[in-house]
């Protein structure tokens, strides 16, 4: 403690961030009194570049916030009333480790389930020691499809993930596509290399159903009716095709598939996709015109487009375009995806192979709670790394599920979300600030050392200490396992490839393959078997229900005939800070949609359909298209006025590809209360 009369020392940390965006940024904390009391963007980091959003400068508000869970508790009230009693460690983790055990004796240990997902963890804290406690334990296995699931799968079957174009490569493109992604909300860092392109004399194309900030800077706009992103794509295929915009020498020397991919294109004329689409025929030749004559073209392609029934043959269908259209080989020509195979890392590091235990779509976590599939009950669900009760669809269903009495429910987050609510018991983690990790990008190709800049708050802990200590009481522990936070990490560095493992080792900051900037076709070829792009993979077309690029019709009735799409806000990572305030949530509404039913901006409406109802206030503006109404993902059940949120009127139906989730298949009716 400082002596009275004088100010605490200020001192400087830099770390990483591990939260669900493309960027991995460094970040430049400040302390003082070993308080946080500033967090920015680090200089050293050319991504970065001093820079961060607004979600992580404001992440000391979660850690010192008054929902922060600083110590083990129990339930002592009715399930969802948020009531407990303060625990040890040794009494809840002993109480813990012996209701698992009790009902893997009772009732076979699959009607264990754990809910996690990763997406804004490092190496270190996902799929570690957690993963080894419910391997062995021989748990059901979470299948995390809630997001990215359909994309890579389609990256999978065509380019077995090859590494794509990275940021600093933008500039360098004469197109850019921006198709079904909003950077300026997820992934500000392409924000200023985007400018430079332009500057430099780069048109940009955007494809949204929303007038979004690069919408509306964008050289042409085309909005989309959600879940028509596959028949543009087909479409610009039967142009190129058709029109003679092909290398029909890197088509038979670098791809398979192609006459199969023409044929399910040439119904697609531009005339039908627009009809179908809801975007002016004018627009879809001038952007079909646009991609077949320039280089170097560059699409990035996002995950809002993967979000609906059509979702993975969408996603294999844009990013077959740069084959198709002849765009590879050049610096920044080709398509932009996730970077995170870039790397070569395999989490060889688990030292238990996953059983053949029962797997659950985390899209249906509703139905396993409610015991509406196959298999025994589930009866102990240990949530980590995921607020269930707000970000799976079918959101009734789920809570009906969390609220059975006979249902052990742990909960082990930073702070009491709503999911925490329904908890038998809560377990208090470590946040990123107080925790090592390795942090991976996958926008930028950048893999960093994240150091603790605060001692841990309260009793929390991380994750890897929690699962090893599982481990230990459950005898699931062997000879040679990582016991603590540190022996994880040297078990982690150990298995990297190197250099990288000893890089992290000795400076905080591996070296990236390609320089970070591959080229593909150049640097870089598909890591399919043979080396080829699978326009057409056999595996994807058996899975598809009308086969691979086969569009599904929009699912809207004329009970139901709007279409309720989630993108991310500026407030929230996925669901993570949505415990703090933020301004009131309102659901955007076309001038034509609200004129209709008589509504004015501000007034209270009821969004409903067959599964429930949300009432908010709505917002009329020109922004969203017609006959799409939106309301951002992430929000919690206290925002709400009657505790449900867009997820309560989201389907649990899948994807075509992956077993994704379809929050873009919602469809509602909205009326003025």
């Amino acid at each position: 403690m400082p002596r009275p009369g004088l100010a605490p020392v200020e001192s400087h940390v830099e770390t990483a961030c591990p939260l669900d965006c493309p960027d991995g940024c460094t970040l430049h904390v400040t302390l003082k009194g070993g308080r946080i009391v500033k967090i920015d963007g680090s200089q050293e980091n050319e991504i970065t570049r001093g820079y961060i959003c607004a979600k992580v400068r404001t992440f000391h508000h979660r850690i010192y916030g008054d929902d922060r869970l600083l110590y083990p508790a129990i339930r002592k009230g009715p399930k969802g009333a948020g009531s407990f009693k303060r625990a040890s460690w040794d009494d809840a983790l002993s109480l813990i480790a012996s209701k698992m055990q009790e009902i893997a004796d009772r009732d076979g240990a699959e009607a264990i389930l754990p809910v996690c997902y990763g997406g804004s963890n490092g190496m270190l804290t996902q799929d570690t020691t957690d993963a080894t406690l419910f391997r062995r334990l021989g748990a059901s296995r979470l299948l995390r499809t809630v997001c990215a699931a359909p994309t890579g799968a389609a990256n999978q079957g065509l380019y077995g993930k090859m590494p794509s174009v990275s940021y600093q490569d933008y500039p360098e493109a004469q197109l850019i596509v921006i198709w079904g992604v909003n950077p300026a909300t997820s992934g500000i860092h392409i924000m200023p290399f985007l400018k430079e392109a332009r500057d430099r004399g780069a048109k940009v194309v955007v494809l949204d159903p929303r007038g979004t900030t690069i919408a509306r800077q964008a050289d042409l706009f085309l909005q989309l009716r959600p879940g028509t992103d596959l028949v543009v794509a087909l479409a610009l295929h039967r142009h190129l095709f058709e029109g003679g915009h092909t290398n029909g020498q890197f088509l038979a020397e670098h791809t398979t598939g192609a006459e199969q991919l023409r044929e399910k294109a040439l119904p697609w004329t531009l005339e039908r996709a627009a009809d179908v689409s809801g975007v002016p025929l004018q627009q879809l030749r001038l952007f079909a015109d646009l991609y077949a004559r320039s280089s170097p073209a560059l699409v990035k392609c996002g995950w809002g487009l993967e979000r609906n029934r059509n979702g993975g043959s969408a996603a294999a269908a844009i990013m077959a375009l740069p084959a198709v259209g002849g765009k590879f080989g050049v610096r920044g020509g080709g398509y932009s995806m996730s970077n995170s195979t870039a790397w070569n890392i395999d989490r060889s590091w688990i030292r238990d192979q996953e059983p053949a235990t029962r797997a659950v779509n985390m899209n249906k976590l509703g139905r396993a709670l409610t015991g509406e599939l196959e298999g025994s009950p589930i009866n102990c669900v240990f949530v980590y790394n995921c607020n269930p009760a707000v970000t799976m669809p079918d959101q009734t269903r789920v809570l009906k599920g969390l609220d059975r009495e006979d249902l052990f429910t742990v909960v082990f987050d930073q702070v009491l979300t709503d999911t925490a609510m329904y908890a038998d018991v809560v377990l208090p983690a470590t946040t990123f600030m107080e925790h090592y990790d390795f942090v991976k990008s996958y926008g930028p190709i950048t893999l960093q050392l994240a150091k603790p800049v605060i001692d841990q708050v309260g009793e929390s802990r991380p994750n890897t200490d929690v699962f090893a200590d599982l481990l230990r009481r459950m005898n699931l522990d062997r000879p040679g396992d990582a016991e603590s936070e540190l022996e994880a990490m040297l078990t982690i560095l150990a298995a990297l490839p190197e250099p990288h493992g000893t890089e992290l080792r000795d400076t905080g900051t591996a070296t990236a393959p390609f320089g970070g900037r591959p080229v593909q076709f150049v640097d870089v070829l598909p890591r399919t078997p043979d080396q080829k792009v699978h326009l057409f993979p056999e595996a994807l077309d058996q899975e598809a229900p009308l086969g691979l690029y086969g569009f599904q019709p929009d699912p809207a009735t004329d009970g139901y005939p709007l279409a309720l799409i989630s993108p991310a806000s500026e407030r929230t990572v996925s669901s993570t800070l949505g415990e703090l305030p933020r301004p009131a949530i309102m659901v955007e509404v076309h001038p034509d949609d609200a004129s209709a039913r008589q509504i004015e901006d501000g007034d209270t409406v009821r969004m409903f359909n067959e599964q429930g109802e949300v009432r908010l206030a709505a917002r009329v503006t020109p922004l969203v298209r017609r006959g799409t109404v939106s309301m951002p993902k992430g929000v919690w059940r206290r925002h709400m006025a009657n505790g449900l949120t867009s997820n309560a009127l989201a389907p649990d139906t899948l994807t075509d590809l992956g077993g994704g989730a379809c929050f873009n298949d919602t469809r509602v009716q909205i009326e003025k209360c």
